[in-house]
């Protein structure tokens, strides 16, 4: 992604976690942040554009931001499990950052931010929703494509921020607005953005900035 990102493995629930490390530079880090990619089946990686962009709102925050590969992308072990498995190990990985002492001495009790594109932000949904389960709630959700018609996306909180393409072909706006509605939840649709958000991308990331409560 940049000069400064690190490339390790990390053991997970069913063998090896292949993760993407970025930190901000030269500056205290202020929370942790876990980033989720697309469909692995289709082609979805740690290192989607979208995925790396949402890496690098977050580091400009302030975040120590993790990317990890899915089960059977890139080294990461196992395979496929629809969204299931795929929760526990980005569980794993958040119990992982938070000894991360190294980083930051408070790795433990930092804010933890979720961020996801399409496939990915189904599965943080519920990762969020069980984290809250467990009373350790994440700080704020952030999630980009979110692929409401292809898969059961949980509930999410008030303050969720939710991005879309106006032309998404993949998921369709308006299904994306059939799952927020009843949650007065809103979504901000980006004029003319197809569902990789194609030149819009500078967008998120200016989007996500000028929403976070700092």
């Amino acid at each position: 992604m940049n000069a400064h990102t690190q490339v390790t493995t990390i053991a997970g629930p069913v063998g090896a976690i292949d993760i993407s490390i970025d930190l901000p530079q030269n500056e205290p880090v202020r929370g942790l942040a876990l980033v989720a990619h697309p469909h692995p089946l289709f082609a979805g990686t740690k290192d989607n554009k979208v995925a790396q962009t949402l890496a690098r709102t977050f580091v400009a925050l302030g975040y120590a931001t993790v990317r990890p590969n899915f089960r059977g992308v890139g080294n990461s072990a196992g395979e496929h499990d629809k969204g299931i498995g795929e929760q526990d190990d980005l569980l794993a990985v958040i119990d992982w950052m938070r000894t991360q002492t190294a980083w930051s001495p408070d790795a433990a009790t930092l804010p933890l931010a979720l961020g996801g594109f399409s496939f990915g932000s189904f599965v943080q949904t519920h990762v969020g929703r069980r984290l809250a389960e467990a009373g350790t709630p994440a700080e704020r959700l952030v999630l980009v494509g979110t692929a409401t018609s292809r898969w059961e996306v949980a509930t999410v909180p008030a303050d969720t921020i939710v991005i879309h393409g106006e032309q998404d072909e993949t998921v369709a706006l308006a299904s994306v607005l059939d799952w927020a509605r009843p949650q007065d939840l809103p979504v901000i649709v980006i004029p003319g953005a197809d569902h990789f958000f194609h030149r819009k991308l500078h967008l998120i990331k200016q989007l996500v900035v000028n929403a976070w409560v700092r």
